[in-house]
């Protein structure tokens, strides 16, 4: 990393480009985050960069630096018999596309006869994002915090939980 990474926390409304609401962390939990480390959308880890605790703001992130584009090659025809799902498929169902944990999870989008259509795309791929944002606080990284990647609990300890 070429700058010095904090530890934010913060508080979130996200909304898509209509203004309805997709996800929240009102009346929960705040998101706390290492700059740089992965564990948020890059383009809101970009747009939080500096900001102290206290500030609220509305951060736009373009899809192209959230979830990426809508892929086509992402869409694509299977037969029925090779998914690993039993019962009834119907638009809109989702799954994970093999038993291994890191198989992808798809979106049934069609059904023609035999035939299924299954998406690939993250579910907010092409969705441009509004982020109504509250920060609670921030605060520099400790070492072990870089090296590792991500935000230790400030449970007293410095450790990985």
């Amino acid at each position: 990393m070429d700058f010095l990474p904090r530890v934010v926390t913060f508080h979130y409304t996200l909304r898509d480009p209509s203004g309805r609401v997709i996800d929240t962390s009102a009346g929960g939990e705040p998101i706390t985050y290492l700059e740089g480390g992965g564990q948020i959308i890059d383009g809101l880890d970009q747009r939080l960069r500096g900001a102290s605790a206290g500030e609220k703001f509305t951060v736009h992130v373009p899809a192209a630096e959230a979830y990426g584009s809508h892929e086509s090659s992402q869409v694509q025809r299977v037969k029925r018999s090779a998914l690993p799902v039993e019962g009834e498929l119907k638009i809109g169902d989702q799954f994970r596309a093999g038993t291994d944990r890191h198989a992808p999870v798809v979106k049934v989008v069609g059904i023609e006869g035999d035939d299924v259509m299954l998406d690939a795309n993250h579910p907010m791929a092409g969705v441009d994002l509004v982020f109504d944002v509250e920060i609670v606080a921030a605060r520099a990284a400790k070492a072990e915090e870089v090296r590792h990647g991500h935000p230790h609990p400030d449970d007293g300890t410095g450790h990985c939980q």
